[in-house]
């Protein structure tokens, strides 16, 4: 069985349900609220309910929030490849979800963004074949340095899936050149495409994303998304769902992607399963929501699905 090393950590989402949203200095009503680990945690739950093996490689930390992560991990059968880190907690993230679906953040962060070297070096690979990470984990400092350069250290045999995350203008350029000369697949949605290579059009876009790398999967919400690979981009049509919440909706996406291209070799059939996991995830409350893989499935056999 394949297996993934997620480099971007878990968080502790806090997540209001909102009447509306709120206007500066005013109050609006709260019609839910739960608080559930979510963050990094999303990917890898989306792969491993897609059937391949997941561990952590991002840091954990010791705290009450890093219990709650722990726990969803246990629950998940997602094991941890370094130990705990002690002194500090996981971060925090307030989400925001409207009645259309929409979701806004303010993030405290916390032990997932402490990625040392010699951490880093303790790493077992002799049974990885994908290793993820998210531009969340490269930011300013010497943590993003390290894990930039054990990035691109990385054996040629293991494939890297980068997703840029929205914070992907804010990344120290020395950070992002390093992942990107190493990642043999992106995974973007529009705007984090054009931060990367601007461009008038979609398609041209994830062409030169391309270039040199195995391929580029450029997410698009509604619409679905492109897959650029040898050359050719390929339109790949959204399943159609009334979405109830699309927190985490790209990361079950990247999650459900890497782990059914792992299973089939199979690019277009790995973005095809992608939108159907992502759009179903988003018909349930909350983050982690991926589907099982027996549901991604049926609704493979229709050939617009």
């Amino acid at each position: 069985m394949s297996c993934l090393l997620q480099m971007s950590a878990p968080v502790v989402d806090s997540i209001y349900t909102l009447s509306a949203f709120p206007v500066r200095g005013k109050e609006v009503a709260v019609t839910g609220h739960e608080m559930a680990a979510g963050g990094g945690l999303n990917a890898m739950v989306a792969a491993r309910q897609a059937q391949i093996e997941v561990r952590l490689g991002g840091s954990l930390g010791s705290g009450p929030l890093a219990g709650m992560v722990a726990a969803a991990l246990k629950r998940h059968g997602i094991d941890c490849a370094r130990p705990p880190l002690e002194g500090l907690d996981q971060g925090l993230c307030t989400v925001l979800v409207e009645p259309d679906g929409e979701r806004s953040f303010i993030t405290h962060t916390g032990a997932e963004t402490h990625l040392a070297e010699a951490s880093l070096a303790g790493i077992a690979l002799e049974d990885v074949d994908w290793v993820m990470l998210s531009g969340y984990s490269l930011r300013e400092g010497p943590d993003g340095a390290a894990l930039a350069g054990w990035i691109a250290a990385l054996p040629a045999r293991i494939r890297v899936l980068f997703d840029p995350s929205p914070i992907v203008a804010e990344l120290p350029q020395s950070h992002l050149a390093a992942v990107l000369g190493r990642a043999d697949w992106i995974s973007a949605n529009a705007d984090e495409a054009q931060e990367l290579h601007p461009s008038a059009d979609a398609a041209a876009c994830a062409l030169s994303l391309a270039e040199a790398r195995s391929g580029v999967v450029l997410r698009q919400g509604a619409e679905g998304c492109l897959l650029a690979t040898g050359g050719n981009v390929t339109a790949i049509p959204a399943h159609r769902v009334v979405p109830l919440d699309t927190n985490g909706a790209g990361d079950a996406h990247i999650g459900s992607f890497i782990a059914e291209l792992a299973r089939s070799g199979d690019p277009l059939r790995a973005a095809r399963y992608a939108n159907i996991a992502a759009a179903l995830a988003i018909t349930r409350k909350g983050p982690a929501t991926a589907p099982a893989r027996a549901e991604v499935e049926v609704l493979l056999t229709d050939p617009v699905g």
